[in-house]
């Protein structure tokens, strides 16, 4: 049984809708039109501004180092929060009520907790105990941080999407004699990660764009260093252009490719539905072989 949950609008309401879309976008073309004239009259888009990206300079010393330490942070931090999600979504659904209880609470406590705070906080708390060297202590913070907010976040989606399967998942693992650790390694958190991976995806392009907030404790990373090709030439605004330009291409690529792997993932999941031909059953008195 099918249910559908809207109508299917009709001539007249499509018409509508496509005019509202028309005009939205005529009200957003003209805004950017509006802010970039804005800007020319200003002298932001004058070949002078520009001309230091054009320049070697530019590039090696402050352009790529940032864009390196963002791709760095962001990569140590993706890594962490899946396996901290693995390891505290996985508790959240123990059979164990401990278990649940202490999962729970430290995922709870570190997604009420602002990522600026908590890089603030590993930051002097790295730097000053002496436990990394100063000079790492940046990167440490960043990547704690990013790695504690974003696998909380994680974890909750795992255990919600454990949560919405269908109840004859577990009880077609348990009837083939699976345990319910074994059920949920093997059966239900697979599933649930494929169909929770839109989400997912975009929790690490929120990794990614977050880790721009280690400019407030040092990091260089992209978002930094273009305000320091700023600050030194005198053209702020196309260096944070040129910064969002690269974040935007970044986030696209790793959307792109997460999608794709998802296709590829749900395709093989699939797989081709093939129908064996019947056999061919011997008619009484025939001399068909047994």
């Amino acid at each position: 049984m099918s249910t559908t949950l809207f109508d299917t609008p009709g001539p007249r309401t499509r018409r509508r809708i496509l005019v509202v879309n028309v005009v939205g976008a005529l009200l957003v073309l003209a805004l950017l039109v509006w802010v970039v004239l804005g800007l020319a009259g200003k002298g932001q888009f004058t070949a002078q501004k520009w001309s230091p990206f054009l320049t070697r300079n530019v590039w090696e010393n402050f352009v790529l180092p940032g864009l390196w330490a963002t791709l760095k942070a962001a990569f140590f931090a993706i890594i962490g929060a899946n396996v901290f999600a693995l390891i505290f979504g996985i508790g959240r659904l123990s059979q164990l009520a401990p278990i649940r209880w202490v999962s729970g609470a430290v995922v709870e406590f570190f997604r009420a907790v602002p990522v600026l705070i908590m890089m603030i906080f590993f930051y002097f708390g790295f730097t000053q105990s002496g436990i990394v060297p100063a000079a790492d202590g940046p990167l440490y913070a960043v990547v704690v941080a990013l790695t504690l907010y974003n696998g909380s976040v994680i974890a909750e989606l795992l255990r919600s999407g454990v949560g919405n399967l269908p109840r004859g998942q577990r009880e077609a693992a348990l009837t083939i004699g699976l345990r319910h650790g074994q059920s949920l390694r093997l059966v239900e958190l697979p599933q649930a990660m494929l169909a929770m991976l839109p989400s997912m995806v975009s929790q690490l392009v929120v990794i990614l764009k977050d880790s721009a907030l280690g400019y407030i404790i040092t990091y260089p990373e992209l978002l930094r260093t273009a305000r320091l090709v700023g600050s030194n030439f005198g053209n702020l605004l196309p260096s944070l252009l040129v910064a969002a330009v690269m974040f935007i291409v970044i986030n696209w690529l790793l959307t792109t490719l997460a999608e794709k792997t998802a296709a590829r993932l749900s395709a093989r999941t699939a797989g081709p539905v093939r129908v064996a031909a019947p056999s061919t059953v011997p008619q009484d008195g025939g001399g068909g072989a047994l």
